[in-house]
C-alpha cells in the first residue's frame, strides 16, 4: 500500500475498534503521531502500552488492518467513498472541531457536498403535525432563496427529517441524510427511494458505522452528535421535551453553534421541547424564514425583479374578485408593504377595516404568495414584490 492508502485503511482499523470512543482513539495517535504508526507496532509493544488485559491491545495488530483492506476493497467496489479524519482536505470542517468528532464517514453519494460553507441541519419530532410541517417546508424555502445555497443536514428519519429533505430536494438545494447504521443500508427501509433522489441530485448519505451495524437506540444518540456538527446552525421544529431533536439541539449548543427552536402552544406537547430550549436561552426563537437565513449568516433572500403590486394583483386576481376587492386588496398590500411586521389588529386599525375582512385578505395575499406571516402573525411582502 502507498502511504496515503495506508493512512485511510489504517482509519477504517481504528474506526471499528474505537467507533464507540473516537477521543480515546484521538489520543492514542496523537501520542503517536499517526494511525499507521499504531499498526506497527510488536504485539510485545502494543502489550508493554495498553497493559496484557487491554481489551485494545489485541484488536490493534495486522489482522485488523487486513480486515479493514478487505473492507476498502467491497465497498469501493458498491461505490461507497471514505472521508477520514487525517485527511485535511476532505474531512468537513465544522465537524472536526468537535472532540467526538468521528474517525471515519462512509459516504453513498457526492463527499464534496460536505464541504459546502453553509451547512444548515433541520431536526425533530416524527410526529409532527400540519404546522409544524409548514413551516419546516417554508424554512428551506427562504434557506434556497438565499445567494449562498446552504446544505440542509437531517436524519431521514419520520416526520420532520424526510421533509426537510424532500423540500431541499423541490427547492433545488443539496442535502446530506446522516444513518444509525451501516452503510450498506437505508433506515428506515421505507425511505429508500427518497434516499436515492438526495444522492441523485448531489448530495449523499452517511454514516460512521462499520458495515452489518443494525439500528440500536444508542445509535441515534451518536448519530445525532454528526448532524450537529457538521452545521453551523441547527433549526428545531418542533419536539417533545425527550427526543433525538432535542439532544441535537442541546449538542449543537454545546459545540457553540447557532440553535433556532419554532416556538408553540404551550399546552402542545410537540412545542413543549422547542419552548423549553427557548425560555433556557439555549436557542432563539424562529419568528420566520428570514430570521433564519440571518442567524445562519446567509443574509436575506435574493431580490427578483421587482413587480408593480397593483399590476400583478390585478393580473392574478382579474375574472376572480371585482375591480372594487382588487382595489381593497391593493390598499392592504400596500399598507403590508409600508409597515413591515404589522399585526391584523394593527392592519385592521389603520385602513377601518373590521378585523375579519383584514384577515381573510391577508390569507389570501399569503395563499397567492404576495405576503408571509410569521408564527407571531406579523405580516410582511414576499421577496417578489418588496
Amino acid at each position: 500500500m502507498d502511504k496515503d492508502h495506508l493512512r485511510l485503511v489504517s482509519a477504517i482499523a481504528l474506526n471499528a475498534i474505537f467507533g464507540n470512543e473516537p477521543r480515546i482513539a484521538a489520543r492514542i495517535v496523537e501520542t503517536f503521531g499517526s494511525a499507521e504508526e499504531i499498526f506497527s507496532l510488536t504485539e510485545q509493544e502494543r502489550t508493554e502500552i495498553f497493559g496484557p488485559w487491554s481489551k485494545f491491545s489485541s484488536r490493534l495488530g495486522p489482522a485488523s488492518l487486513d480486515a479493514a483492506h478487505k473492507e476498502f476493497l467491497d465497498l469501493s467496489a458498491r461505490g461507497i467513498n471514505f472521508i477520514s479524519i487525517f485527511d485535511t482536505d476532505a474531512y468537513p470542517p465544522l465537524l472536526r472541531e468537535c472532540p467526538d468528532a468521528p474517525l471515519l464517514l462512509y459516504v453513498r453519494g457526492d463527499p464534496s457536498v460536505l464541504l459546502n460553507r453553509h451547512p444548515v441541519s433541520i431536526v425533530g419530532t416524527r410526529d409532527m403535525d400540519s404546522y409544524g410541517r409548514d413551516w419546516c417546508v417554508k424554512a428551506v424555502r427562504a434557506l434556497s432563496e438565499t445567494p449562498d445555497k446552504p446544505l440542509i443536514v437531517s436524519g431521514l428519519a419520520f416526520g420532520v427529517d424526510i421533509t426537510a429533505h424532500l423540500a431541499a430536494l423541490s427547492c433545488g438545494l443539496p442535502t446530506v441524510a446522516v444513518i444509525p447504521v451501516g452503510i450498506e443500508r437505508i433506515y428506515p427501509a421505507s425511505h429508500s427511494v427518497a434516499a436515492g433522489k438526495i444522492i441523485a441530485a448531489g448530495g449523499a448519505v452517511i454514516t460512521d458505522y462499520p458495515p452489518g451495524t443494525v439500528p440500536l437506540p444508542y445509535n441515534f444518540l451518536r448519530r445525532n452528535r454528526i448532524i450537529a456538527g457538521l452545521s453551523a446552525a441547527t433549526l428545531l421544529v418542533e419536539s417533545r421535551r425527550k427526543g433525538g431533536g432535542m439532544m441535537t439541539a442541546r449538542l449543537a449548543s454545546g459545540y457553540g453553534r447557532t440553535v433556532l427552536a419554532l416556538p408553540g402552544r404551550v399546552d402542545d406537547p410537540r412545542s413543549a421541547g422547542c419552548n423549553a430550549l427557548i425560555a433556557e436561552k439555549v436557542a432563539e426563537a424562529f419568528t420566520g424564514p428570514e430570521a433564519l437565513s440571518e442567524a445562519c449568516g446567509l443574509g436575506r433572500p435574493a431580490s427578483r425583479p421587482a413587480q408593480k403590486a397593483e399590476d400583478a394583483l390585478r393580473e392574478r386576481f382579474s375574472g376572480r374578485l371585482s375591480d372594487n376587492q382588487i382595489q381593497s386588496l391593493t390598499r392592504v398590500f400596500t399598507t403590508i408593504r409600508e409597515h413591515r411586521g404589522i399585526r391584523p389588529d394593527q392592519l385592521a386599525g389603520t385602513l377601518g377595516m373590521d378585523y375579519s375582512a383584514a384577515s381573510r385578505a391577508i390569507c389570501l395575499l399569503e395563499s397567492e404568495g404576495f405576503i408571509c406571516t410569521d408564527v407571531l402573525q406579523r405580516c410582511s411582502t414576499n421577496v417578489n414584490f418588496a
